[in-house]
């Protein structure tokens, strides 16, 4: 085996497994090399599962991120590239409210939808990002976006329901539709097309009549960003299917770049406003994804859905977080602005960087923190004796050999490419690119 740490072969068969195996927990580990590390059926009879369990598969960008850790654990001299964290802290005004909040603490269960100065504040956001008409009715919280999301699913899909989402997509998308038993109908959108959904697809993808159509704008993982144009070109779509409910995953939404703006398809069709339900968080834009706080806005009867679901599973947002989130929505926007124009010029370097390896093509993202460069070029290659014929052993080839950690692309629907956060620390990131084009220099 041409690699010094046998454990990194292991995530590379266990990735692969989870995204394409069917069965239980029993397969994905059997197939993955692991079969002896499975209890033998014994005489005795006990207890299963339940069968979404076998659905429900580890995320890889978790796994490759907790992969980078052992490995700098060990000593090894790692960057990561791989998760998704914003790598910045909130505002002492942050801190404060929590520190306030804690000294008040009631000790008392809070509202199932969120407490009323978190929805004033949410409100206040979404009116200045251009959402107007809406009220408490019309929110809900949640522990994070990916709660809500999960809690959305539960809410709108059926088992055997379709979801039409745009590939590449976050991994969470694909894994919840495979939870609640949803059909999912992912529609491929590669580089030549800039990651983006056209309003071909869009229309060929209704005309199924799917239950939930799932958009997330600025995109993770490409960090593209669709222009007004374009969003109002894909709202004359959805206008013409009345029959499904519009998801809108936009928590990237104040990291924008280059004056494009954000942009929603209500404001260009106010009229889907009865069916549409925009997401967002605390977590990218404040520097809070510990914090966990995630809301909706959209029509009520889906505010109340989500709320009664609360009410079953986490009852309410703790007050101290509460708090903290709402100095973040209502205090000073400066760290995120700041943030935001860090992020952009981290872009450029990272384009151009990229850009700068025979055959690699990387569409130049408008927002959020990514970059997902098609590095098929590689494939068939080799590294020093060891053979790259996929996104997966590119990226285990380039964290051995080089101790850069990046997500394969095929976590997102896209075998073609690797996704790249550059939110490490400064001092990381132009080492980091340069391993990569070292790496690629040394293919043969």
């Amino acid at each position: 085996m041409p690699f010094a740490d046998a454990g990194m072969y292991a995530w590379i068969v266990t990735t692969q497994a989870f995204a394409n195996a069917p069965g239980g927990v029993a397969a994905h580990a059997k197939i993955a090399g692991f079969a002896a590390s499975v209890p033998h059926a014994t005489e005795e009879v006990m207890p299963q599962l339940a069968q979404r369990v076998g659905r429900a598969k580890p995320s890889a960008i978790m796994v490759i991120a907790s992969k980078a850790k052992q490995l700098k654990a060990a000593g090894r001299d790692i960057i990561s590239f791989s998760i998704g964290v914003p790598n910045f802290l909130p505002g002492e005004h942050v801190y404060a409210a929590a520190r306030e909040a804690l000294g008040h603490d009631s000790g008392q269960y809070g509202s199932n939808r969120g407490a009323e100065p978190l929805l004033d504040a949410f409100l206040k956001h979404i009116e200045a990002l251009g959402f107007s008409g809406y009220g408490h009715a019309n929110l809900s919280v949640g522990i994070g976006a990916k709660q809500v999301l999960y809690n959305l699913a539960e809410a709108l899909l059926d088992e055997g329901d379709e979801i039409a989402f745009a590939a590449p997509y976050w991994t969470t998308y694909r894994d919840i539709a495979d939870i609640v038993g949803a059909k999912a109908n992912v529609l491929h959108c590669g580089p030549d097309q800039n990651y983006k959904l056209t309003p071909a697809q869009l229309d060929a993808a209704l005309a199924r009549k799917p239950r939930v159509f799932l958009f997330n704008n600025p995109s993770n993982p490409t960090g593209m960003v669709y222009t007004r144009e374009e969003i109002a070109a894909l709202a004359e779509v959805l206008a013409k299917h009345p029959d499904t409910w519009i998801i809108t995953d936009d928590i990237y939404n104040s990291m924008v770049f280059d004056g494009i703006g954000y942009h929603n398809f209500v404001f260009a069709k106010p009229e889907l406003k009865d069916r549409l339900v925009f997401v967002d968080s605390v977590s990218k834009t404040y520097g809070m994804p510990g914090w966990r706080v995630g809301l909706l806005a959209g029509p009520e009867a889906v505010a109340k859905a989500v709320t009664t679901l609360n009410s079953n599973h986490i009852t309410s947002v703790p007050e101290v977080i509460t708090a903290a989130a709402v100095a973040a929505f209502t205090g000073p926007q400066d760290i995120p602005q700041a943030k935001c124009a860090e992020f952009a010029a981290r872009r450029d370097t990272v384009v151009a960087a990229l850009s700068a390896i025979p055959g690699v093509t990387c569409p130049r993202p408008q927002g959020a923190f990514y970059a997902f460069p098609d590095i098929s070029v590689a494939f068939g290659k080799s590294h020093h004796g060891t053979r790259i014929s996929n996104d997966v052993e590119f990226c285990a080839a380039l964290l051995e050999a080089k101790g850069v950690a990046c997500v394969p692309g095929s976590a997102f629907g896209e075998p073609r490419a690797l996704r790249i956060s550059y939110t490490c620390p400064s001092a990381q990131l132009q080492p980091g690119l340069q391993r990569i084009q070292e790496f690629f220099a040394e293919l043969t």
